[in-house]
């Protein structure tokens, strides 16, 4: 491709993110290019809005659905677009491991197999295990354990926690506010992908959520507040989560486990003794108190 011809390209994918996505970033899985859905595609078209002074119109960003929803491919797509369209020249992505994570993290694997499986992407990238680098704009990904000090001095154009209900220490809740959006940069943001948490648990991503939520709602499970942008569904949004999915879920899983992972709902991390279907199948409506007495009533009269 001519220099030209490219630059036209980058010109088009800055104004329309989902361009950039469904023809330069191919799926590993089937080698064609990724097609994303409605929920995705209205995140995305909206996610690197600029303001007048050319600044990313929203710093904090949140996608939230249920399980299997194709979140982390879509941070991957996120990431690569930011640090090689948005971000310009010497951008920095970070993928951010969890309290759970020992080392890289999902989302930097599913980007170093996105940019393997992508024709314009495979040959203009070196890749390693501890970095993803593009020599021609100087742009590099890389990912970092759970620990604040391993943040500190970074200058990212967008870094990305993953599961943010899996935070839960101190030591994560430091590398958060860490990893602040820098204002040194013009396109700077921080991505979270997750589902619901524990209500006695996670103060960082329910003081998010509630914030999010507290916004204004522009489009169906999509809000926006002052320099943030909030998506989130307890709807199925991909089409491989289909109603026979959601049954076998709900059978194969505990009921609190079902409505956080399925319905993207917050929990409680008690367990429930009994559960009440299993007790509402054992009530007898004869036995019950009233029936006793009015039985006794009318012998008696």
């Amino acid at each position: 491709m001519s220099a030209p011809a490219l630059l036209a390209d980058i010109e088009a994918w800055r104004r329309d993110p989902v361009l950039f996505i469904e023809t330069v970033l191919h799926d590993p899985e089937t080698g064609a290019p990724y097609k994303l859905n409605r929920a995705q595609r209205r995140f995305v078209a909206r996610a690197f809005t600029v303001t007048a002074d050319g600044r990313l119109r929203y710093p904090e960003q949140v996608f939230s659905a249920p399980k299997k929803s194709g979140k982390t491919a879509l941070a991957a797509m996120l990431v690569i677009y930011a640090v090689l369209v948005a971000g310009g020249r010497f951008a920095e992505g970070i993928c951010v491991a969890n309290d759970f994570e020992q080392a890289a993290g999902r989302v930097f694997e599913a980007i170093r197999r996105i940019v393997e499986a992508s024709p314009l992407l495979r040959h203009e990238a070196i890749v390693t295990a501890e970095k993803i680098t593009f020599p021609a704009t100087g742009a590099t990904i890389v990912p970092i354990a759970s620990n604040a000090a391993t943040a500190a001095g970074a200058n990212p154009t967008i870094v990305c926690f993953d599961e943010l209900w899996a935070f839960s220490s101190e030591r994560s809740h430091r590398l958060w506010d860490e990893l602040v959006p820098p204002p040194t940069r013009r396109i700077a943001c921080r991505l979270t992908v997750t589902y619901a948490g524990f209500e006695d648990e996670g103060e960082l991503l329910q003081a998010l959520y509630k914030r999010g939520l507290g916004g204004e709602q522009i489009e169906p499970d999509l809000y926006e507040q002052d320099g943030m942008l909030c998506f989130w569904t307890h709807e199925l949004t991909a089409p491989w989560q289909t109603e026979a999915w959601r049954e076998q879920m709900r059978a194969q899983l505990r009921p609190n486990a079902f409505l956080r992972l399925i319905e993207n709902r917050w929990v409680t991390s008690e367990s429930t003794f009994i559960d009440m279907a299993w007790w509402d199948a054992c009530v007898a409506v004869l036995c019950r108190p009233e029936f006793g007495r009015a039985a006794k009533i009318s012998v008696t009269s």
